[in-house]
Order: structure tokens, then C-alpha cells, then sequence
């Protein structure tokens, strides 16, 4: 199991295919998406990463995230988010993740905030067909009607849906086809909408709910070769004690 990533929704548009028919795609930018901890099954009981993305002032942050992003040696990052991962699969502290992390082709899950709507009746929320919109009904046609029944049981039972709130909940949209991703850019084009507002940060993750087809498979993420250490100089270090003098030798 793969990590995820961390973007920013930039909005929609659409591309136009080889024949001549056009997708609507959204614009999901990565924008330095760097490891800043890793949990390991040994300390933490879990494997998982957490990554970071965009920039934060530092008098916007607690003292204690400064802490925890100058043990890192990273600057303050706008978002942070912990994906759950595989042994395999956990990379080293300021390893960055690309957008080419995603292979065109694949499907991912998306998921992010939805736009908050303030507060809407259950047409409008739930899809509600309203009441009679003719004769015997009076300045009720939107509303929901009945909401519960007579003495037995005598209440509104839970989770009833009525007006209310709507939006601003987080969602996921799962199997969205990657249409392309631009390294050079840090941009993925998605097939179909995301949850979020432009400019929202949104989560993508490789799809769960679908067999990874062999030719879209990405790959595991390269980790970071570390410095190898340089091998002791044997033969110059006896040079150096054979031109040493001996100590407690006659003085001239």
C-alpha cells in the first residue's frame, strides 16, 4: 500500500482526445509535497508517513509544530496530513513526492471538503419531492412533511433527515481516472469532479475499491540512496606511524 499525496485543487477544464471528443478534467496542483515524520511498527506500532505541502509563516505556527518541522529540517508546511502505509513502501524524511507519483491511467480516490451550502431545506438536501403542488396544499409545498407517527411510538426517531446544514462535510470520490501528470508543472489532470472548493487541499490516494490493472500499475516510490560512508586509507595511516619518531629517542 502506497502512500498518498497532498493537492490543491485549481479548478476544472477539459481536454480533447485523439478523436475529437472532449474530457472534463480537474487541475489538482502539487506544490512541494515533502515526508516530514515517519512512523514505524517499532516505535509507533503502525507504519505511516506524514507529508506536508505549501508554506506556513512562522508566527502562524505553535511552538511545538516548529519543533516538530525543525527536527525534520523542513520549513513550516500550509497543510499536514499522515497516510497509512506498507513496510515496503515508507520513504526517508524530506523525500518529496511528485506528481508523477500517479500513472496515467490508474483510478484514485480523492477526497476533500465539500462546499458548504449554509442551511437548505430537504428538497434541496435530500431530494425531497415536495407536497402537492395544486389543490389542498397551502404555503407548504417544499416542505417535508410528516416527520414522525401517532402515539406509538410518540417521537422523531434519529438521524431522520430534515432541513438543516448542508456542505462543508468531507467527502471522497472514488475511481477517478488519471487523465495525465506533469512533473515539470506538479500538475494531475483528473477525470470528473472533486469534493472542495478552487483552492481547497484535497487527499489523493491510489483507488481501494478497484484491481490495479497490470499496465496502469504504478510504481513503488524511489527511496533516497543514502551517503555511503569512505572506507579508512589503511596503507596511508602506517605511512604516517612509520615517519612518526619513536618517543623517548636521543635528543641531539
Amino acid at each position: 500500500m502506497r502512500t498518498g499525496l497532498i493537492a490543491k485543487k485549481m479548478g476544472m477544464t477539459r481536454l480533447f482526445t485523439e478523436d475529437g471528443n472532449h474530457l472534463p478534467v480537474t487541475v489538482l496542483k502539487v506544490d512541494d509535497c515533502r515526508v516530514i515524520s515517519v512512523r514505524t511498527a517499532e516505535k509507533d506500532g503502525f507504519t505511516a508517513l506524514q507529508l506536508g505541502t505549501g508554506k506556513a509563516k512562522v508566527k502562524n505556527v505553535s511552538q511545538a509544530q516548529r519543533g516538530h518541522y525543525a527536527k525534520a529540517k523542513i520549513e513550516p508546511k500550509a497543510k499536514l496530513v499522515e497516510f497509512r502505509v506498507s513496510p515496503d513502501a515508507l520513504l526517508e524524511v524530506g523525500s518529496e513526492v511528485k506528481a508523477t507519483h500517479f500513472a496515467a491511467g490508474q483510478l484514485v480516490d480523492v477526497t476533500g471538503t465539500t462546499i458548504g451550502k449554509g442551511f437548505a431545506g430537504v428538497m434541496k438536501r435530500h431530494n425531497f419531492g415536495g407536497l402537492r403542488a395544486s389543490h389542498g396544499v397551502s404555503v407548504s409545498h417544499r416542505s417535508h412533511g410528516s416527520t414522525g407517527q401517532r402515539q406509538d411510538p410518540g417521537k422523531v426517531f434519529k438521524n431522520k433527515k430534515m432541513a438543516g446544514h448542508m456542505g462543508d462535510v468531507r467527502a471522497t470520490t472514488q475511481n477517478l481516472r488519471v487523465i495525465s501528470a506533469d512533473e515539470a508543472r506538479g500538475l494531475i489532470m483528473v477525470e470528473g469532479a472533486v469534493p472542495g472548493s478552487p483552492g481547497g487541499y484535497v487527499l489523493v490516494r491510489d483507488a481501494i475499491r478497484r484491481k490495479i490493472v497490470p499496465r496502469f500499475k504504478p510504481k513503488m516510490p524511489e527511496k533516497a540512496a543514502k551517503p555511503q560512508a569512505k572506507a579508512p586509507d589503511r596503507a596511508a595511516d602506517k605511512g604516517k606511524a612509520l615517519a612518526k619518531p619513536a618517543a623517548g629517542g636521543d635528543k641531539k
